[in-house]
């Protein structure tokens, strides 16, 4: 989501990415002298460590503010995910999910009517395999927000060529005369609730 607000980020490869940044490595085990002996009265821990299913944002995951040139406003990310720039449109990626944030001068302020009658058939030009969700108003931190909701095919992985189902979440801010939309998406069923929340809630103007 240049045009990358009206590209849905799956679809340019934005939301190819992500999986799980504070995931621990697996752990080892072994046997030695002196080692104690299992206690059969009860059953055996496995020292396996907790992993998150494909595509979940772990619990642990750290989040650092980013600001774009001109400091009109704040967002947080997921430290340590891929970061890139086209034009005024910047990406965060890791793994298969990742989060896309444009700005744009906009004389009003978006609407459900205007999401609908304007940035809906942009957003499904541009997607492959897309399945509408819902078109609503939201109430967050930085004031009200149009919320578009989606599926489409992410970008085809660079090795197989495969793509995935992503569920995708837009959100269009606007506040003096200027237009934020910031773009979420990652794997259909991923339980990305909590985070998705988090950063949509974050957004600050500064000016």
């Amino acid at each position: 989501m240049p045009t990358v607000r009206r590209t849905p980020l799956y679809a340019g490869g934005v939301l190819a990415v992500m999986a799980v940044l504070g995931a621990c490595g697996g752990g080892s085990s072994g046997s030695s002298a002196g080692s104690a002996a299992p206690n059969p009265s009860g059953p055996a821990r496995s020292s396996t460590p907790e992993t998150n299913p494909a595509g979940d944002i772990p619990d642990n995951q750290v989040y650092v503010p980013f600001s774009p040139p001109g400091g009109l406003f704040s967002v947080k990310v997921p430290e340590g995910w891929a970061r890139s720039q086209s034009g005024t449109a910047t990406t965060f990626t890791d793994k298969l999910n990742g989060i896309g944030i444009e700005t744009h001068p906009a004389s009003a302020a978006p609407t459900v009517a205007s999401a609908t009658s304007r940035e809906l058939p942009a957003v499904k030009a541009a997607a492959h395999g897309f399945v509408p969700g819902k078109i609503t108003t939201v109430r967050r931190k930085a004031g009200q927000t149009v919320r578009i909701t989606y599926r489409a095919d992410s970008a085809p992985d660079p090795v197989t060529g495969k793509t995935i189902a992503d569920a995708v979440e837009r959100y269009e801010f606007w506040h003096a005369g200027q237009e934020v939309v910031l773009t979420l998406s990652g794997p259909t069923g991923a339980d990305n609730v909590d985070p998705w929340a988090l950063v949509s809630d974050s957004l600050r103007w500064l000016r």
